[in-house]
């Protein structure tokens, strides 16, 4: 156990990237050992990205990005803008409510922070906002981005936790209004300290147009239900509903409804059973490209073609540190150095509670200095097993441990929101540090309230049918 989580320490030390440092730290242990052959380990490597879940990995980051070149953020910005933009702090509350719409279709934070952060911190600029301000409320809302489905990292912790993946998506919807309500109310809280006033003149019209662009969406499920009620056939309905939505978008051209119909797509498919949530990912990209090519026409081949290398680029990144995260999860096993682990924080405690308090710490601090997709395949293996010992519900701690890696994300030393917002700010990392700090006071009640009110997780899949 020294020899393989030290080697991987004292690599990660040295600067080497994280999966490279798992990938030697683990070879490294094979050769001196001599537990198993040095061929197991691209056995190993190879067989931990053979999963149908992973491939919504490259779909969501490519529907991420088709969304980003399609001028879809543009159209939810001014969306949120009309929505909220007049309360106290309005551009504050429009740079919340606007991650909140784009994480139904990006699922990752990186996404947000790089697409929507770019309008929001600049028009944020203009209307008088500090710039510490305005990365602060850019990166905590960022975090939205995988907890409000779809979402990256729940694919990755529900394949290794082998739970349901819709039903972490669900899961996720409740945590997520709570943060939204708590970022707001922070905003609110800066606004009435600063006398701060809004950013657009309040509008009966304006407010009356994304308010039924609301009704508009809402009402789509809701006109399905009818049809078949009526005795119409689901897919027939859907075509009937979709094409009418479309007539009307067209006609009117509103800003946000098909952008907004993408959640209601995604998890309206995935509860009804039209397909998988890896499905789903192919559904969002297939969703992105109608919306960039056929309804905005602000695609080209050209941009298409960028944001498919970009993809790969990603993608190619995101699998090496799955490759490289299962052989070390699997060495941590075979070496009993995960059950050495388990038995010492099971020798602490045997309160669910006190163990989920341990839990988040250990969490949290993992986050800020390993790449979340490294550290849900390291750390699952590891807590899993006290997790169901303890009967804590696995799509629960799922949650738990994504806000975690969230707020880690939002820390040096490897916190890439961190850095993205700081390249988009034109701050140093020292400076974007300390404007996200404020921040962490309405993450932080969020993980508390989560982790200690389970019904805020688990409601929605009970009701739904997807967890017992």
């Amino acid at each position: 156990m020294l020899l393989l989580l030290g080697g991987f320490l004292v690599l990660m030390l040295l600067g080497v990237p994280v999966a490279i440092a798992m990938a030697s730290s683990s070879l490294l242990y094979i050769l001196v050992s001599g537990v198993t052959p040095d061929v197991t380990l691209a056995q190993r490597m190879i067989a931990g990205v053979e999963s149908f879940p992973l491939l919504a990995v490259p779909f969501f980051i490519l529907a991420g990005n088709l969304m980003n070149i399609a001028g879809v953020t543009g159209r939810i910005y001014k969306f949120a803008v009309a929505l909220v933009g007049w309360m106290r702090g309005g551009l504050g509350h429009v740079n919340i409510i606007g991650s909140v719409i784009f994480s139904g279709m990006s699922g990752t934070a990186i996404a947000d922070a790089a697409g929507l952060g770019t309008i929001e911190i600049k028009a944020m600029k203009d209307h008088g906002y500090t710039t510490e301000f305005s990365v602060g409320v850019t990166a905590a809302s960022a975090t939205l981005g995988p907890i409000i489905p779809p979402s990256l990292p729940f694919v990755i912790y529900g394949m290794m936790a082998n739970v349901s993946i819709g039903a972490l998506f669900l899961g996720g919807v409740i945590p997520g209004i709570v943060m939204t309500l708590l970022m707001m109310a922070t905003v609110t809280y800066f606004a009435h300290r600063n006398n701060w006033g809004s950013d657009t003149p309040f509008s009966w019209p304006q407010l009356g147009s994304a308010g039924l662009e609301i009704t508009i969406v809402l009402a789509f499920p809701l006109a399905i239900w009818l049809m078949t009620l009526a005795g119409m056939s689901t897919n027939m309905a859907v075509v009937i509903g979709l094409g009418t939505l479309l007539a009307i978008d067209w006609y009117f051209d509103f800003s946000a409804v098909m952008a907004l119909m993408a959640p209601v797509i995604l998890i309206g498919g995935m509860t009804l059973g039209w397909f998988t949530p890896t499905e789903a990912a192919v559904a969002a990209v297939i969703w992105s490209l109608f919306l960039g090519l056929v309804r905005y026409r602000t695609m080209t081949l050209k941009t298409v073609a960028k944001a498919t290398f970009d993809t790969i680029e990603t993608t190619a990144s995101v699998l090496f540190i799955v490759t490289a995260a299962s052989i070390f999860a699997w060495l941590l096993t075979v070496s009993q150095a995960a059950q050495l682990l388990s038995d010492w924080m099971l020798s602490i405690t045997h309160n669910k509670w006190v163990f989920l308090a341990l839990a988040n710490v250990l969490i949290l601090f993992v986050g800020c200095f390993i790449d979340t997709t490294a550290a849900i395949t390291i750390l699952v293996p590891i807590l899993l097993p006290i997790v169901l010992k303890l009967g804590i519900d696995p799509i629960h701690f799922g949650l738990i441990m994504t806000l975690n890696l969230m707020i880690g994300l939002l820390h040096p030393p490897l916190g890439m929101v961190l850095f993205v917002l700081a390249r988009v700010a034109k701050l140093s990392v020292e400076r974007t540090t300390v404007a996200i700090l404020p921040w962490l006071v309405p993450l932080l009640i969020a993980l508390i309230a989560i982790t200690y009110i389970p019904e805020l997780t688990l409601w929605l899949p009970k009701y739904m049918g997807l967890s017992k």
